[in-house]
């Protein structure tokens, strides 16, 4: 399928934050930009007038939208900030490197150091982050500082000098926030534990932490010194509410493509993200036509070797779902936990999203495609021996027993075709029996359509469980249409859907679309049928007493109850007050049934 044109790209966007790239007509990259909400923000620019010029002339050259989907609005910052600097687009602010993020470096050396810096080298250091306030930088590095004694001079604290006694304790020292490990009165033991509990908390883990503050922060409030107190409250909060790490951008993950797939019965659709030094600088989903049923294995090996190409990446490694084959030049990773695990769970998030967009795209411009597929995806799930482009469901309605009724709504291609639908009056069944009230309907419906020579449904849909649809069958054994039309039942409670000589039914997905068809049609059964028996009900209770006075129809009924409101009223009315509504004539008539002899 072509690029959808704008408004319907526009359309098909989620409501989640992410990052969305603004390309003009000859593929160039001219604008991105971050949102808490992608289709709400995008809206935006093409629902109202700009005040800035430059605005206005980005909005009219923007030929086509692309977008990435994140967790959260600080992923989506950062995304944003990779993106700018590795394309710099013509409509953005310019990003210099040297103004990055800050992170919080644990430097790896004997007695190792933690600071903030905007810089990350591969040294075999440990670095955390990016923070998208330096603030909260600074706060986490106090907290720190004042639970634990760290060093903050940049001494080669090796064993040989210090055990030659070539440094002195500094200021630090005799303030107490340093335990002296450069003349040997601190061991390395004793100082790696603390590393190891400050290496928890950056990573979010901070149960123990928080207890030791808490403590620290009662110890203060019982002697009495409540500012010391309101300090490290105000600190609790800051760390509560911190963020522990960004899944878009991790230090660790360094040159790598990450590829994810998801499939149906005709397409596959496969996402790329490619990272440099932890950081997603493209992102792109390509969707494959199947032709001889290919697994999702076949595919994914075909797109990663096509999209390799096309991006020309040199990556020597890849994250993927699961195994692949791509030969010896290219190490595999199926990544199960941690953050590899979560930029692949990212990759398959925007893989899910480009097809639910795909196919409200297909709704839109292409309504065969998307009735061929949805038609071909329920045949599968339901186990069917042709695909259901004719369904009828059944639904009885009988409020407290009174005026019981049937409905009938008809499906074609996927679609409520209402022309077709029909009300049914039950006749033969005294009071309220649903399973023969089934029984009933459906006999009549699939006699006539038999009678007139008209076509019969490749499904038939029972609302209602075991009971109804056993009903149901012996009209079709009746009229020997057992075995011709595909009947299942469904049931309200658990969405179970039983079929014919099955005891065990079938559960589908929650999010199948075959599913939300089924319920489509249940529940517009439901609604067409309670309708039909509201209107009886109401045409029912206008049989008041008013009807049976001689000389009296249903108009002048209704016109004295829309005045007096009840029969009670009318029968307490003057006779004025009658005439000023019905005439002269019939307000006599009505009078004199109340108030004669």
């Amino acid at each position: 399928m072509d690029t959808p044109n704008l408004e319907i790209q526009i359309k098909t966007l989620p409501n989640l934050p992410g990052v969305y790239q603004y390309y003009d007509k000859e593929g160039t990259i001219i604008y991105v930009g971050k949102a808490k909400n992608l289709k709400k923000r995008v809206s935006s620019y093409f629902n109202k007038t700009h005040d800035s010029g430059k605005t206005r002339v980005l909005v009219k050259k923007i030929a086509k939208i692309k977008h990435i989907v994140v967790d959260t609005e600080t992923d989506a910052l950062l995304l944003e900030n990779n993106l700018i600097k590795k394309y710099q687009p013509r409509y953005n602010v310019m990003l210099k490197d040297d103004k990055s993020y800050p992170w919080i470096c644990i430097k790896n050396e004997r007695f190792p150091r933690v600071f903030s810096t905007r810089r990350v080298f591969k040294d075999g250091s440990e670095y955390f982050g990016p923070y998208t306030s330096g603030k909260t930088v600074h706060t986490l590095l106090d907290l720190i500082k004042g639970l634990y004694s760290l060093r903050t001079c940049n001494y080669n604290l090796s064993e040989e000098k210090v055990d030659a006694g070539k440094y002195k304790v500094c200021l630090e020292y005799h303030l107490g926030n340093c335990k002296g490990p450069c003349e040997g009165l601190e061991s390395e033991t004793e100082y790696n534990e603390n590393i190891k509990a400050i290496k928890e908390i950056l990573k979010g883990n901070f149960k123990d932490s928080l207890q030791q503050f808490k403590a620290q922060m009662l110890d203060f409030a019982n002697n009495m010194q409540f500012e010391e107190a309101q300090k490290i409250k105000e600190k609790l909060e800051v760390l509560e509410n911190y963020q522990a790490k960004s899944t878009v951008v991790n230090p660790k993950i360094s040159n790598v493509d990450v590829f994810a797939i998801v499939s149906d019965e005709s397409y596959g659709y496969i996402n790329f993200l490619q990272l440099s030094y932890g950081s997603i600088i493209r992102a792109h989903t390509l969707e494959i036509k199947k032709k001889l049923d290919e697994t999702d294995k076949e595919l994914l090996e075909l797109a990663v070797t096509e999209i390799r190409q096309r991006f020309n990446s040199k990556s020597k490694e890849i994250y993927v779902p699961f195994k692949v084959d791509l030969g010896e030049d290219v190490k595999v990773t199926v990544p199960k936990l941690g953050d590899k695990k979560h930029i692949l769970d990212l990759s398959l998030r925007n893989a899910k999203y480009f097809r639910m967009e795909r196919f409200k795209q297909i709704k839109i411009v292409d309504p065969d495609r998307h009735a061929n597929r949805i038609m071909a995806q329920m045949k599968a799930d339901l186990r069917l021996s042709e695909e259901p482009r004719h369904i009828e469901c059944f639904d009885n309605s009988n409020i407290q027993g009174t005026n019981p009724v049937a409905a009938c709504v008809v499906f074609k291609n996927g679609k409520p075709s209402k022309k077709d639908y029909r009300h049914f009056n039950i006749k033969t069944v005294e009071g309220p029996d649903d399973f023969a009230s089934m029984e009933e309907v459906v006999y009549r419906r699939y006699k006539r359509l038999l009678d007139e020579e008209q076509p019969l449904p490749q499904l038939i849909i029972i609302d209602g469980g075991k009971g109804q649809l056993s009903s149901a069958l012996k009209s079709l054994d009746a009229l020997n249409l057992r075995g011709e039309i595909a009947i299942i039942g469904i049931a309200k409670r658990l969405e179970e859907l039983f079929y014919p000589n099955d005891p065990i039914p079938l559960y589908l997905d929650k999010k199948s679309e075959t599913l939300k068809v089924i319920q489509q049609l249940r529940n517009e059964a439901h609604r067409f049928g309670i309708e039909h028996h509201r209107n009886k009900r109401s045409k029912t209770a206008l049989n008041t007493e008013l009807e049976t006075i001689p000389g009296v129809g249903e108009k002048t009924v209704v016109e004295l109850l829309k005045k007096f409101k009840s029969a009670k009223r009318v029968a307490h009315a003057k006779l004025d007050e009658l005439e000023d509504v019905v005439g002269v004539s019939r307000a006599k008539k009505v009078y004199d049934y109340y108030h004669g002899n």
